[in-house]
């Protein structure tokens, strides 16, 4: 495993293996460089989460953190990013998280350069860290993940934690549903719930942001309106399974995917997996540079 680009290319096994090392680092296990590593961060999109996440990460684990402002780097003078990857393995970097609005932006480079590529979210593609982190958040809940119920609702179509999260979710056993406006939504129609059947059945809801930002033609909904028709309303909440979880990658339009009052409420485990992924990227990136 030298780089971690999209959930796809993990097995079980692998998965289970980050996880049990993020479950380490929980608990208090230290890890130490071999050598003095350096790490940097190239973030061609908006991020609150998963920048600092990163960089915390990286912290904990003992690496060198090289500062890097997209906005003032050469790619504006028109260098392609396999030369700014290039140019950051010559000065010595070993690992670079990148964050970039092109799907599988990581297709060409991945063979091409020696230092490790982790990916932080490609377009509307994968997430991969994103998804690890909130399957160490649901196997702390459930132990696990064969024959659990999880629905993932909202912004379908455009959303890399879906993908990820649905592909793996399925592989280790779960059943995993969709809900949401249905012209948002792609894959298996057998696999669409209504929102409502999801409170029901469902041991995990995991809502999704509405990406305005990758929306051509938003959904003639308001805000309001959506909340009613595909949102989790009070009312909702109040028809979950015992036991079932809240769960929302962020940053969260309160009001809109989610009430406001349920955001922090006792089944909300959204600023926890927020917490779960420092440890989880912890392990990624040890992970990576022991290869």
């Amino acid at each position: 495993m030298k780089h971690l680009l999209s959930m796809c290319e993990l097995s079980k096994e692998d998965i289970c293996g980050i996880l049990d090392m993020a479950d380490s680092f929980q608990q208090g296990k230290t890890w130490s460089p071999p050598k003095e590593l350096f790490a940097v961060n190239l973030f061609f999109e908006p991020s609150t989460r998963t920048k600092t996440s990163f960089e915390m990460a990286e912290r904990k684990l003992g690496l060198d953190v090289i500062p890097f402002e997209t906005a003032q780097s050469s790619i504006l003078k028109g260098e392609t990013l396999e030369d700014t990857i290039k140019t950051l393995e010559a000065i010595g970097v070993d690992v670079v998280v990148i964050r970039h609005k092109e799907e599988k932006y990581y297709e060409a480079l991945k063979n091409k350069v020696g230092t490790r590529l982790v990916n932080a979210g490609d377009g509307c593609g994968q997430h991969p860290t994103q998804s690890l982190l909130d399957l160490h958040t649901i196997r702390q809940e459930f132990g696990g993940f064969s024959g659990l119920n999880v629905a993932i609702i909202g912004d379908l179509s455009h959303s890399r934690v879906a993908k990820s999260n649905s592909e793996a979710l399925s592989a280790l056993g779960a059943n995993v549903f969709f809900s949401g406006p249905r012209e948002w939504f792609y894959g298996n129609a057998e696999r669409y719930i209504d929102i409502d059947d999801a409170m029901e059945i469902c041991d995990v809801v995991m809502l999704l942001r509405i990406q305005h930002e990758r929306h051509e033609n938003m959904s003639h909904l308001s805000a309001e309106e959506y909340h009613e028709l595909y949102g989790l309303t009070l009312k909702r909440e109040r028809r979950m399974k015992k036991g079932s979880i809240i769960m929302h990658p962020g940053p969260v339009n309160r009001g809109v995917e989610i009430a406001d009052g349920l955001v922090e409420c006792n089944r909300s485990r959204i600023f926890k997996q927020m917490q779960n992924g420092v440890y989880t990227r912890m392990a990624v990136l040890r992970t990576v540079l022991e290869q």
